[in-house]
């Protein structure tokens, strides 16, 4: 059943494909988050390897909370790593596996970035495709990543 919320199907439609790629987004955020959790060394170890768990947990539920908005918009979620992989504006680095320091700048890197996206996100939701209730849940992921962010950026200065 179309969902009758006073958004038509050409803008319910464009938000869909936006909500997409945010999920492969955080998906893959989750998924580096994952990675440096497991594969974290060093002096902080125990303190990082904690964090990133916090961290992914978090991306967890903001990933729950993507799905179920494109749910709520009408429409099926993608969920292979294949869609997530091909929709991602993030880049991934197979077989890498950096120290302490550089997976802090490369996670900080990737959250800035899908905050400046999502900026962008909200701006299209808004003004184009007249949704504000996508165009407001985007702005609590970023208040969310601003703090992820943060906290990043203190372990780098």
């Amino acid at each position: 059943m179309e969902p009758e919320i006073g958004i038509n199907k050409k803008h319910l439609n464009a938000t869909v494909k936006l909500l997409e790629v945010i999920l492969s987004d955080e998906v893959i955020l989750y998924t580096k988050t994952r990675k440096f959790h497991w594969n974290v060394t060093g002096e902080s170890f125990m303190e990082l390897h904690r964090l990133f768990k916090t961290q992914y947990i978090e991306l967890e539920e903001t990933i729950d909370l993507v799905a179920e908005r494109i749910a709520k918009l009408g429409n099926k979620v993608i969920g292979t790593m294949k869609e997530f992989s091909d929709l991602t504006r993030l880049k991934e680095h197979p077989n890498a596996y950096p120290e302490q320091k550089e997976l802090l700048h490369e996670l900080l890197s990737d959250y800035e970035s899908v905050i400046k996206l999502i900026r962008k996100d909200i701006g299209i939701c808004q003004e184009i495709n007249h949704d504000a209730g996508t165009a407001d849940f985007l702005t609590g992921l970023i208040e969310q990543h601003e703090t992820t962010a943060w906290i990043l950026r203190r372990y780098l200065e």
